[in-house]
């Protein structure tokens, strides 16, 4: 069974991008998703002189060790002022000195939703040129604007936006082999 991470670039515990992520998680059949919150694993904030001086740090060493596992990645993105959350850019920049083939030539689709509506596009354009660079590959990507509007009940309740997503997770599943 395909093992797909979950993982929502924010901490907030009321995160529309993790509640985009748990209904599109949903959509997938015959997979194991391990959800990863990103409040479990606490960073101190990346520098160069703290690393050489402590190392990586063990909670980044642990969810390095956990992204070994995927066959494939969902990303939600929340955005902060056009890009990533400092939670999330922080965990990437620890994960990238771990590893820097950081989705490990896996499948990722990328999300992003707000209540706007652009829907993230900024910072889910920044991903989509990015994680190429930190081993993305095979990238499908959703944005959800307006999410108050669209999104109700713990699902996409926009009849086009919906098929939309789900067309892509469909993809998604082609990109991991996926029937």
């Amino acid at each position: 069974m395909k093992k797909i991470i979950t993982i929502a670039g924010s901490n907030s515990k009321t995160s529309i991008n993790k509640s985009l992520l748990l209904y599109t998680s949903g959509l997938l059949e015959d997979v194991e998703v391990i959800s990863i919150d990103l409040n479990d694993y606490e960073l101190p904030i990346y520098g160069v002189d703290l690393e050489a001086e402590n190392g990586i740090p063990k909670a980044a060493k642990k969810l390095n060790d956990l992204l070994d596992l995927a066959d494939g990645f969902i990303l939600s993105l929340a955005e902060h002022n056009g890009t990533y959350t400092a939670v999330f850019k922080n965990t990437l920049d620890w994960l990238s000195r771990a590893n820097m083939n950081v989705w490990r030539d896996k499948p990722v689709f990328l999300m992003a939703t707000s209540p706007g509506g652009r829907g993230g596009a900024t910072v889910l354009q920044a991903a989509v040129n990015y994680f190429p660079f930190l081993g993305a590959k095979e990238i499908t990507d959703f944005s959800l604007p307006s999410f108050f509007d669209n999104f109700s009940d713990g699902s996409v309740s926009n009849t086009e936006l919906n098929k939309d997503l789900t067309q892509k997770v469909q993809l998604f599943k082609r990109h991991l082999n996926i029937q």
